[in-house]
């Protein structure tokens, strides 16, 4: 099909005309674009599209390149026009009078095209991000990334403080992001960001096809931004509640539908900023390239699958968020204006983790008196500050006089949130290690599959699991970040190597000594009777298997039937135990370090794999 259409499905000329056209069909209602085009011309187009979006991510990349640049910047275009209709509102009934040619093209079904399309286009980030990323933020601050891994990552906060024109525009990551700014005053800034955005729908942690994805979210592609999923507009009086600017879209109805903001709630955010409100953007990552290189090279250096942006623009002598803590480790960046900080001690040395309910850790009431040991920090331009997650934090500006006109007193900073999902904690690297032990030891094996002794083998394994993460639980090592995976483990002398190894030693040695069996049995017989699937948790475990089957028994999923494992526990309660102690004896006397992090790192490239295509996806969306 493609090799038919050639290019002559793409004008040489800008992009036609585009209206947007509503015909309410049932429940749902989704635009449709109508163009000012030849007929013949449009039914091709419309084919292409279709074509397009039925495509496999291995039909994807054997479209020619320069066709497929071809087709995407045309769509880019219809796109633009498509998303400009959509923000203000102006689509028209079906049954009107038209003078273009409505095309079963849906606004969703063409930003799923160009999503596709973007997939595997071009790479936003080259290897050597990571090293600008730590030069911009460390070195230039005086501060080793060593030092600050092992004296500070995950313990305690840190002020960088960067002295003026410490870095070139070539090495500041930020100057291209900040040249935006150069020429318009803020409120013309966060208009003109706003209205070319779309919704970012979130990807499941554990996704690992992103196609799977749009099929989840096809209804909802490219739709305006979507109040508190996208942005959040509020202020803090007396440090102590928030008030959303947009309160209609926290009622109960929020729930059952999504608060789009069009243009005129566009326009509201800049009387919302007049009014004392910061403004809150989530995602950079996804809307500006420059952003997303800076995320890119940060995930690598911590040897995680991604990283997080958010941007926040406060007016003077203001508060946004109320106080709180954040389940993942955050960078704060000052980018303009001045900003007073606190940050509060530490209550628990267990670190939160990512999707984890308040309740299951603790909850630091609003209005708190304030202890012993708090911190102030006040950031000024280039500053950066490193607040760990768990540690309560609030922040407001605080005015300067000598600030240029437009700008005086507010602020507007980033935050680089490094976010460590369970599978790149150090209990999921300890699961990682089991897994592929035992997937080593069944290829070595061959027992009889139905025999007494091989159920209590399989049931141990799926024990020792479970047993890990109790211990995780209650050890604050297991859910610290694993950085086997970074990239500045090949080029830091080899410190980080030996650091991530004594750590691992260090764990292992807690699973041989505190382990016991008893302790699981009667874990599982509480997750029984509240018929609680405690194997869940452990299902991304799946992505590491490589297809191999033993003896009739699929090695990549070892998690099943968790009643059965209790009766047979209970039942053979002596030859469980025993067989659980020699499988845990063995796994910890015979694991290996660089087995575990070859699986490890494959493990982690799939994931950073699928987070790239999502967000080379999205920014091919925004109209930047």
């Amino acid at each position: 099909m493609f090799q038919m259409c050639g290019y002559r499905i793409v004008p040489k000329s800008s992009a036609a005309s585009v209206s947007l056209f509503i015909e309410e069909k049932g429940t749902e209602a989704f635009p449709r674009i109508g163009l000012k085009e030849d007929e013949f011309l449009v039914l091709l187009l419309h084919a292409a599209v279709t074509l397009i979006n039925s495509c496999t991510i291995e039909q994807l990349e054997k479209i020619p390149r320069k066709l497929s640049e071809s087709l995407l910047l045309y769509f880019k275009k219809l796109w633009a026009d498509a998303h400009k209709q959509m923000l203000c509102g102006n689509i028209l009934k079906f049954n009107q009078g038209r003078h273009s040619y409505v095309t079963n093209i849906r606004t969703n079904t063409l930003a799923e095209n160009i999503f596709r399309l973007s997939i595997n286009a071009g790479q936003f980030t080259r290897p050597s991000n990571f090293k600008k990323v730590e030069r911009s933020i460390f070195s230039s601050s005086g501060t080793t990334f060593e030092d600050f891994v092992l004296n500070h990552w995950e313990v305690s906060p840190l002020l960088m403080r960067r002295p003026s024109k410490a870095l070139t525009k070539e090495d500041d990551i930020f100057s291209s992001f900040l040249q935006h700014l150069s020429s318009e005053g803020v409120l013309s800034f966060i208009h003109s960001i706003l209205q070319n955005l779309t919704s970012c729908p979130a990807i499941a942690s554990d996704e690992l096809n992103v196609l799977s994805f749009l099929k989840e979210v096809e209804n909802h592609l490219g739709c305006p931004i979507i109040y508190q999923q996208d942005i959040r507009v509020l202020k803090t009086e007396h440090s102590e509640r928030e008030m959303h600017y947009f309160q209609e879209c926290l009622g109960s109805s929020c729930s059952q539908a999504p608060h789009f903001l069009y243009m005129d709630n566009v326009l509201r955010c800049k009387e919302a900023y007049k009014e004392g409100y910061t403004i809150t953007l989530r995602g950079m990552e996804f809307r500006f390239e420059s952003i997303a290189a800076i995320a890119d090279g940060l995930a690598s250096l911590f040897g995680q699958p991604s990283a997080g942006v958010n941007m926040y623009l406060t007016p003077p002598d203001s508060q946004g968020l109320a106080r709180h803590y954040d389940d993942h480790c955050v960078l704060v960046c000052q980018l303009l204006g001045v900003k007073k900080w606190k940050v509060f001690p530490q209550y628990s040395l267990h670190l939160p983790r990512l999707y984890e309910p308040v309740d299951s850790w603790h909850d630091m009431k609003v209005g708190t008196p304030i202890m012993d040991g708090t911190k102030q920090f006040l950031l000024s331009e280039g500053d950066i500050l490193y607040i760990p997650r768990g540690f309560h934090h609030e922040a407001c500006t605080v005015i300067d006089n000598d600030w240029p006109n437009g700008i005086a007193g507010c602020s507007l900073h980033l935050t680089l949130a490094i976010e460590v999902e369970p599978p790149f904690e150090w209990e999921g690297f300890t699961h990682v290690a089991l897994h592929l032990w035992n997937q080593k030891q069944n290829l070595s094996q061959h027992t009889h599959g139905d025999s007494l002794f091989w159920k209590l083998k399989v049931m141990s394994v799926n024990l020792l699991h479970v047993a890990i993460k109790l211990l995780g639980d209650v050890d604050p090592t297991f859910r610290k970040a694993c950085l086997v995976g970074a990239v500045s483990s090949s080029v830091t002398g080899g410190w980080l190597d030996r650091n991530q190894r004594m750590i691992f030693g260090h764990l292992i040695n807690r699973i041989n000594f505190k382990s016991r069996f008893s302790d699981v049995l009667r874990h599982v017989e509480a997750a029984v009777q509240r018929h609680e699937d405690l194997f869940q948790q452990f299902r991304w475990l799946q992505h590491l298997n490589e297809g191999e089957m033993v003896e009739g028994h699929d090695s990549s999923i070892p998690f099943a039937g968790i009643e059965n494992y209790y009766h047979l526990g209970s039942q053979h309660k002596d030859k469980a135990e025993a067989a659980f102690m020699e499988v845990k004896s063995k796994f910890c006397s015979e694991v290996v370090f660089e087995d575990v992090e070859h699986g490890y790192k494959m493990l982690l490239e799939k994931y950073k794999k699928v987070r790239r295509q999502y967000t080379s996806g999205m920014l091919s969306l925004h109209c930047n």
